[in-house]
Parts: structure tokens; sequence; C-alpha cells
């Protein structure tokens, strides 16, 4: 017998009506016309520059600069390039911003604990910080710090002296300078063996309170770890360090370090304002915790010092940690308001001083763009591998 079924269609493996060839087709469409766009915009960014005379490479770099900055964490004077500028620049902007984040976190620990403290003053206290701060404009804040508070103060001659040779003047703080002996190499061996000491005990305490329950005395041998080595080699070779005290001469001190008006004003205008929102993050983390984790530790006799620091807070970081990270990119891209109020950051000197005096508005815009995406990258990646050490472990 014939068999007259008829064969069943071979369907093609490409057709237009298929959902993920479409989509494929779309998104390379899509991009073919992002490149298109970009060419033709480079292009156009290529002949305007040729037309106006603008640079379009980086034989700048190595060009001098010509102009002085009055705070430089490297060498640096009027003979350097514009490459040694740019080190400037990046140096102090990543110095404002490490101190800002500590200052910050600190501040928003402490005001964010407050405000959910039973002791009304200081819970209302710290609700009135938050809600005036961080409603006020921080670049109005840099400007207040900076022309109401800080250059207001009296001239070089009229200073105000603080204890410890550190005076106060319009100029900035000018304080004692510290230098460095030849026993200060063993001094800081000493200090690291103590602070080697106290972490690995901290680490051996912690594993042995989880195996026997038992807890260690941690504060202790860490106060002798930090203090006793340090006597040690201090009693050994004797001081390591002499302090150089300013001196007023004619119109303003001599020797001495100088700590300028301008970055004062930025490190507390930046750590006052994102203070004010890590305070909120530090609320909002703790009331997250459940109140029986409260309850309970209460129930085994811990007081409110200890509850908080060992029951509550090491929970409460799982939540405070990610939009912790977001306020320290928010203070890092903030910093650069600094050329406001005439702060040397990067934005100052790099963005600004150099590109008006080489033209090279591409190159160093770019350049710019790359630093606080780099500096951005970081601290996010750092922040993560903080916050994975918080992360619960399934088992």
């Amino acid at each position: 017998m014939v068999d007259m079924a008829q064969p069943a269609p071979v369907r093609s493996t490409f057709s237009i009506y298929d959902r993920r060839i479409r989509g494929i087709a779309y998104q390379a469409a899509l991009a073919a016309s992002l490149v298109v766009v970009i060419a033709a915009i480079a292009t156009q960014t290529v002949s305007n520059m040729k037309r106006r005379g603008i640079p379009l490479t980086f034989d700048f770099w190595t060009h001098t600069s010509g102009f002085q900055i009055n705070q430089t964490l490297i060498p640096y004077d009027t003979l350097s390039t514009y490459g040694q500028a740019f080190w400037v620049g990046v140096a102090n902007t990543l110095l404002v911003s490490a101190l800002g984040i500590v200052l910050a976190t600190i501040i928003g620990f402490l005001i964010g604990i407050s405000r959910l403290s039973r002791n009304w003053i200081a819970a209302k206290v710290a609700t009135s910080y938050i809600e005036v701060i961080r409603n006020i404009p921080l670049l109005l804040q840099l400007l207040f710090w900076y022309n109401a508070v800080l250059k207001p103060l009296p001239a070089p001659k009229a200073s105000i002296s603080l204890p410890g040779g550190i005076y106060l003047n319009n100029r900035g703080i000018i304080m004692p300078t510290v230098e460095f002996l030849a026993g200060a190499g063993c001094f800081a061996v000493a200090i690291l063996a103590g602070v080697a000491v106290a972490v690995a005990f901290a680490v051996y305490a912690r594993a042995f309170q989880k195996r026997t329950g038992k807890q260690l005395p941690v504060l202790l041998v860490t106060i002798f770890s930090l203090i006793g080595p340090p006597l040690l080699a201090y009693s050994a070779v004797g001081s390591p360090w002499t302090f150089t005290y300013p001196e007023l001469r004619g119109f303003n001190f001599r020797g001495g370090q100088q700590v300028y008006p301008e970055f004062a004003a930025l490190l507390i205008g930046l750590s006052v304002y994102t203070a004010s929102f890590i305070a909120e993050i530090v609320r909002g983390g703790i009331q997250a915790v459940s109140r029986g984790q409260t309850e309970a530790a209460h129930a085994l006799g811990l007081p409110q010092g200890k509850t908080l620091r060992l029951v509550v807070v090491p929970q409460a970081l799982r939540i405070i940690i990610p939009p912790l990270t977001s306020q320290y990119l928010n203070l890092i891209k903030n910093s650069s308001l600094a050329v406001f109020i005439g702060y040397p950051d990067l934005v100052q000197v790099f963005a600004g001083s150099v590109l008006n005096q080489t033209g090279a508005a591409v190159q160093v815009m770019a350049i710019t763009l790359a630093v606080y995406l780099v500096i951005s990258l970081i601290t996010s990646a750092a922040m993560n591998a903080f916050n994975q050490s918080f992360a619960l472990v399934e088992r």
C-alpha cells in the first residue's frame, strides 16, 4: 500500500516573523545608528577644532604651567608641567574626599543615633540639624563657611591663640610642624606591631566567642597592645619626633603647617551636609531591625550601649551600607564645587587653569570626567566588598 500522507513542511531557520530575529535586527540597527551619530559628532568636533586652532593632541601635558598652587601634597612650582598640576589637583581632591567621608560618617552616625535617643533635647537637636542642613543647597553652605565664618577672622597680627602653639586667623589655621627624628622608624614598627597584635587577638576572640559563647577582654588587650609597644620603643630610643612652632614675623607667620581657609570651608561644608543624609540612613537602618532583637538582648542582661553596638548596628549595617555608598559618591562629586571658594581641586586646577591656558578643552574635560569615573568606580567596588562581609551566609 502506498502511504499517501504528505510530509510536514520544513520551516526556514531564518524568518522576519521570528521575534528573536527581529530583536537582533532592531538592536543591530540601533547600534549602527549610534555609531553613525557618534562618528558624525567626532568628525564635526575635530573639524571645528582645526578651524579654530584648538589643540588636538596631548602635547600640552609636558609644557610648563607657569602658575602657582597654594596647597600641594606633591612637589610643584611655577616651572612644573601641566601634567604635574593635574596630579596636584587629583591629590587635593582625594584628600578632601577621604577626610570628608570619615568626618561625615562619624557625624552622621552620631546624629542618626541621637535622633532615636530617649533624651528629648538630644533627639530634637538631631532632628533640627537634619531638617535644616539637608534642605539648604550645598553651594550656599560652602559660601557661608568661607565668607561668613572663616574670612572674617582677624588678621595674622591679631590671631586667635589656641593651646599647643596653634593660631587661627583669616589665612587659616597655623599649627606646629612635626619633624621625625632617627628613632621614628623604630617607633613606627612598634605601633604597627601593637596594631597587628590587637587585630589578631580580636579575630581570635571573635572565633572563641562563637565556639564557646565566652567573651575575652578584647578592649583591655587592645589598649595594652596600642600603648605598651610604643612606650617600650619610646623608653629605648627616646622621642621619635620634635615640633617646629610657627612664629609671627612681619605680617605673616613663618614655620609651622598652614591649613588654608578654602580647604577648611570645603571640608566642613561637605562633611556637615553629607552627614545630614547619612544620619537619616542610619536612623532608618536601625529602625528596620526587629524590636525583638533589642528585647532579647535586654533579656540576656546586655546594657543599652552594648545592645546597640553588638546586636542592633551589625544587623542595621546590611541596610545602611548600600545607600551609604551613594552618599560617599555624592560627596566625592560634590567636592568639584571647590572652584567656587578657590580650593585647588581637580576641577579648579585642571579643568580651570590648565584648560584656560592651553585651550585643549576636549582633552582636559575628557581626562577630568575619566578621573571622577575611576574614583567613583573604585569607591563603589570597595564598598561592595565591605558590604559582602556583612551579608548573610546561606547554609
